[in-house]
């Protein structure tokens, strides 16, 4: 008797688990709804960018996911647990950084300082590794926060936070303002970062900028995601995405 040959079942891939997910996010500003049912992923050693007009949501949904914003309902998960209600410090402990808009560096205290203040966790940057990506703020290490350029501040903000070896870096328009030759630095430094496993999500107005480093773009136009393009498809959807960046 002959045995019909059968194929055998193809392998089951496990699909990534995502190192943050955002269900069903909404946020307010007293009655003012801003946020409207947002839903994203960042996948671990993944940079994601938000794009979209100001006004968007963009930061809002930044600041709601690190827990500085707490009028909001919906899910954050981060690294498998949920961290929806936990304030912003116990947040960033668990892994996850954050450098705002602002950049919030000290101003009183000298770059040195600024580094020196909050502690290395392992595998955290060292000062030295700081000096390494960033020769400037070797060079200006005893110059208070306030002296020192945009791009400086912005280079200072982006290394403090390294020194506590997160999971996951939010950036909130690292580009803006900045020289050509300074968001360039930047750029790289990401992409270093990607490279060593870290995951980025990155609030960026410079669509160039955005679209050359991240894998997947999410659209936001008047608190919603209207949009999701891939690394892949950018150039066939230039059109669409000025469209969407246009005042």
């Amino acid at each position: 008797m002959t045995v019909p040959h059968v194929a055998p079942a193809p392998a089951v891939i496990p699909a990534q688990t995502p190192l943050l997910s955002v269900r069903d996010l909404n946020a307010y500003y007293g009655q003012s709804h801003v946020l409207h049912g947002i839903n994203l992923h960042v996948n671990p050693g993944e940079v994601v960018s938000l794009i979209g007009r100001n006004g968007a949501g963009k930061t809002t949904t930044l600041k709601s996911i690190m827990g500085v914003h707490r009028q909001r309902t919906g899910t954050v998960t981060f690294a498998g647990q949920d961290v929806t209600r936990l304030p912003s410090n116990r947040v960033a402990a668990r892994g996850l950084a954050w450098v705002p808009e602002e950049r919030a560096i000290l101003s009183s205290l000298t770059v040195r300082e600024n580094l020196e203040l909050p502690p290395t966790r392992p595998g955290g940057w060292t000062s030295e590794r700081a000096y390494e990506a960033f020769p400037v703020l070797r060079e200006r290490g005893h110059h208070p926060g306030s002296k020192l350029s945009g791009g400086e501040q912005q280079m200072l903000a982006i290394v403090r936070v390294l020194r506590s070896a997160p999971k996951l870096l939010l950036l909130d328009e690292p580009s803006e303002g900045l020289a050509p030759v300074i968001v360039q630095h930047i750029g790289r430094i990401i992409e270093d970062l990607r490279r060593e496993g870290l995951a980025v999500l990155l609030v960026e107005q410079n669509l160039k900028f955005a679209t050359r480093l991240a894998d997947r773009h999410y659209v936001f136009v008047d608190g919603e995601i209207v949009d999701e393009v891939r690394r892949e498809d950018v150039d066939a959807r230039d059109a669409d995405l000025l469209r969407y960046l246009s005042v």
